[in-house]
């Protein structure tokens, strides 16, 4: 999944909507940073999370 995901892309947590829409601030291996609208950044381990990627209209 990390590799299909670059900064800048919009994504929302599979199992917590709660938080929003996020924006990917960084990728490094299996670690991603996002920051969401309610949440605020986090790091995600991208081997136990799945993020979902939005295209402009999900947003």
């Amino acid at each position: 999944m990390p590799a299909l995901i670059e900064p800048g892309m919009r994504v929302r947590h599979s199992d917590r909507p709660d938080w929003g829409v996020g924006q990917v601030q960084s990728v490094i291996g299996d670690r991603i940073t996002v920051n969401f609208e309610h949440a605020g950044k986090v790091l995600i381990n991208a081997t136990r999370i799945s993020l979902q990627i939005l295209d402009d209209s999900d947003a």
